[in-house]
């Protein structure tokens, strides 16, 4: 049933915006993968969404091309931010976002523990990019101590992975990072496995999510 949706259905029949349409042609995304069909009407509606897949499913342009369209219609600064468990899985995230949102002039910003600069990350910040993508450790450092910096007003949270960031040392930080959030935001969640501690966190964060779940050996690039 789910390959012959995939067959069935193209991007622009989800309603995207037409500069994300032709990234989505000029990169070469052919048809959308079962957890985007399923992902992106709701998320252009403005639904919470909580969406249990593997890797490889497609789901950072699940999440990302909905951000992205809204953010078509309201540019401002520090519009989305999005959790990840990783440094590297940061990075890929915002290459993605870069090259999706490419058409509208996306600014994306990476916000990781380990060698990388703090004041360098803070000038960034200052900036007010568009989406910032950060591991909870760093970004709620930033939050304590960086002058003029707040989450305040965003208007999407995503939660990428989020059993691995909640099994991780990262639960205490998530927490935290969720404290400083307006209330009246979106948020995705994005997890492997639907953990009790994924569940708790749902229950807590999400507001009548559209909730979706794919199950695929196919790995999606």
């Amino acid at each position: 049933m789910e390959e012959e949706e995939t067959k069935s259905t193209s991007f622009s029949e989800l309603g995207l915006s037409g500069p994300l349409l032709e990234a989505l042609n000029q990169f070469k995304f052919s048809k959308p993968t079962p957890i985007q069909i399923e992902c992106i009407p709701p998320g252009i509606e403005g639904r919470d969404i909580i969406g249990i897949a593997p890797t490889g499913s497609g789901k950072t342009a699940a999440f990302a091309l909905p951000i992205l369209h809204h953010l078509w219609d309201n540019p401002q600064g520090l519009f989305a931010c999005v959790l990840s468990p990783t440094r590297e899985l940061a990075y890929q995230l915002a290459s993605q976002f870069d090259a999706l949102g490419v058409a509208i002039g996306v600014r994306t910003t990476v916000i990781v523990g380990g060698d990388e600069d703090r004041v360098r990350q803070a000038v960034m910040l200052a900036k007010r990019p568009h989406i910032v993508v950060a591991t909870p450790g760093r970004l709620l450092d930033h939050l304590k101590v960086t002058k003029g910096f707040s989450l305040r007003s965003i208007k999407v949270l995503v939660l990428d992975e989020a059993d691995r960031l909640l099994e991780s040392d990262f639960g205490i930080a998530v927490d935290e990072i969720l404290k400083t959030l307006p209330k009246e935001r979106t948020t995705y969640l994005f997890s492997a496995t639907l953990t009790d501690k994924v569940a708790k966190l749902q229950r807590a964060n999400l507001r009548n999510p559209a909730r979706v779940q794919v199950s695929t050996k196919q790995v999606y690039l």
